[in-house]
């Protein structure tokens, strides 16, 4: 119940609502606990009217008390669907804020946490982990006031009718107390792991529907198949454990509230001969642990949701707990004027421990164009991500205009940049939405969305589709060549005018007449805009005022094309590799 701790905040929010709640209970209960009293009355004064009186006046009677009954049937029902509206929209609304809460949480969370953590985990925590908690905020809560203020209405009642009746019909309660302690601890142990099995079926999933192209391409629909099939078998196992675990529960209830009503009748109809207890006070019990029946019997699944909504809360805390590696220090403006400074940087990614830039030093001016190339792995796009704020350097420092990296307003850093990155992200929307949302403003005009289409070098290909921009993509522009998903999020870029333009190995898809087409668009809109230019073909970036050659993180060789050609070394090699490989094609 710990981890459940972390919701009092919300039930703080919503108190007024919960205090409601519990006085609608309060009220609901109160007449269904007056109910078994009218029926000892009425047999009690049908036993007495049967001798006394007419069979008109006792009927009368009997239309009186069943009156009466009626009423407070539906005084209690009117106030139990109070206690409804309050509590179960209660619940609806934490968990509307808690999934607001988490979706936030993840959003401020840098680049290492998702290498740290699969997305279908991710997944799982905001949808199903978020839900077993709802499960706890609505019914868990309005069953166990509802056993509160039921048990001590009607025990009140019962001990007012016969003191010692009361405490032997309460005998079979403590044992179903330890009963339920004993195995709520198993409970919580098997929703854990039926919570992370699930998160495994749900990463499962994810990862086979975005790969799905892979999947069919290399024929591995089936072992996809099974590898689902074995965590599903995984799932189901530990499920009917919790099942098994769980249905314990209501048999024991049932019986032992079986056995409170066996002692009723039986005690109750011995003290009936001495004169302690009335014929209407036996019935009256009998109402009394009926009431009391579904109550206790709930407590097993109550028990259930809070073990399952612990488990969930836990690991949900996991997440909202950590915090975020990179936070904005600043919320002052920031105009960003061209100038980036690396000063012996150095960083390790903490998952795999490789260091992917060591002691790298460069500078790039106002309206420059700075290309970075080198083999795979050399620390190209972790140069980026640096410059970005997406990662902090271990060692070293980044100054933009003159100013610490991480001292400057990051957010108005990130809004006045634009980045093209290697892996392209389209959303299952229109065309048209996926380049403006690049967009600064929401009200962008068509035309200016088409411009930049032309700039990218993809107008001609959106034309032929029959809705053209209105075009729905599919599931991560599934419905697009390479070479127009890139070009796609080349027109993005360009769409809100940035003053720093990162380009990370985005022509990679492209011919070379395509991609010389595009260089010179840009050229053409360059102005006074920062371009840095990451690729591994000389051909991208051979027009650049200063490329930087990279080699294990480490800055090998450094200026103008034709100045590295004539430094015959790592890039005059690369160039000759690839102009041969040209030739070959």
């Amino acid at each position: 119940m710990r981890s459940l701790g972390y919701l009092n905040k919300y039930f703080i929010k919503y108190k007024w609502r919960f205090f409601l709640g519990i006085l609608f209970t309060v009220v609901s209960n109160y007449f269904g606990s007056r109910m078994p009293v009218i029926v000892m009355d009425a047999v009690n004064g049908m036993k007495h009217e049967l001798y006394a009186s007419t069979l008109e006046s006792s009927l009368i009677l009997a239309l009186k008390i069943g009156g009466v009954y009626m009423l407070f049937s539906l005084i209690k029902g009117f106030f139990l669907f109070l206690m409804r509206q309050t509590i179960i929209i209660m619940s609806r609304l934490i968990e509307y804020d808690l999934k607001n809460e988490v979706f936030a949480q993840y959003q401020r969370m840098g680049f290492a946490f998702y290498q740290r953590n699969r997305i279908g985990d991710l997944m799982n925590r905001i949808s199903e982990d978020v839900s077993q908690v709802r499960s706890y905020l609505g019914p868990g809560i309005m069953y166990t006031i509802n056993l509160v203020v039921m048990f001590a209405l009607c025990i009140y009642q019962m001990v007012k009718i016969s003191p010692m009746l009361t405490l032997y019909v309460l005998i079979p309660l403590p044992l179903m107390s330890f009963m339920i302690y004993k195995v709520s601890s198993k409970m919580n142990a098997l929703s854990k792991n039926v919570q992370a099995e699930q998160s495994m079926m749900s990463t499962i999933v994810q990862e086979s529907f975005s790969g799905i192209r892979l999947i069919k391409a290399y024929n591995r629909a089936e072992e996809m198949n099974d590898k689902f099939t074995l965590s599903a078998e995984g799932y189901h196992k530990k499920t009917m454990r919790l099942v098994v675990v769980n249905a314990l529960f209501m048999p024991t209830i049932f019986f032992l509230i079986g056995l409170s009503t066996i002692l009723a009748i039986y005690i109750g109809g011995k003290m009936t001969y001495t004169g302690e207890l009335s014929i209407g006070g036996i019935v009256a019990f009998i109402f009394f642990v009926n009431n009391l029946t579904w109550p206790f019997a709930s407590i097993g699944w109550v028990t259930s949701i809070i073990q399952r909504a612990s488990a969930s809360q836990e690991r949900i805390n996991e997440f909202l707990n950590q915090p975020a590696e990179i936070i904005n220090p600043s919320l002052s403006a920031f105009n960003f004027q061209g100038k980036i400074e690396f000063k012996n940087v150095r960083y390790t990614y903490a998952d795999s421990n490789i260091t992917a830039i060591k002691d790298l030093s460069f500078t790039i001016n106002k309206g420059e164009t700075l290309a970075f190339v080198g083999k795979t792995g050399s620390g190209k796009s972790t140069i980026l991500r640096l410059i970005l704020r997406q990662v902090d350097p271990e060692v070293g420092e980044i100054y933009v205009d003159g100013a610490a990296l991480n001292t400057i307003n990051i957010d108005a850093f990130r809004d006045q940049s634009g980045i093209v990155p290697q892996e392209i992200t389209l959303f299952s929307d229109s065309i048209a939405n996926n380049i403006s949302f690049g967009a600064h403003s929401e009200d962008i005009t068509h035309e200016r969305i088409v411009d930049m289409a032309k700039l990218a070098h993809v107008d001609h290909n959106i034309q032929e589709f029959p809705e053209r921009y209105e075009t729905l993509l599919g599931e991560r522009g599934v419905n697009l060549s390479g070479g127009q998903k890139q070009r796609l999020s080349i027109a993005r870029a360009l769409v809100r005018e940035p003053k720093l333009l990162l380009l990370d190995d985005c022509f990679s898809a492209l011919d070379s007449e395509t991609e010389e087409i595009i260089l010179s668009n840009l050229k053409k809109v360059q102005k006074n805009r920062s371009t840095i230019i990451v690729s591994h073909r000389i051909s991208s970036l051979r027009n650049a005022d200063r490329i930087i050659v990279l080699d294990h993180g480490q800055l090998a060789e450094q200026g103008s094309h034709d100045e590295l050609i004539a430094l015959n070394g790592i890039y005059a090699e690369m160039y000759t590799a690839q102009l041969a490989e040209s030739k070959e094609k």
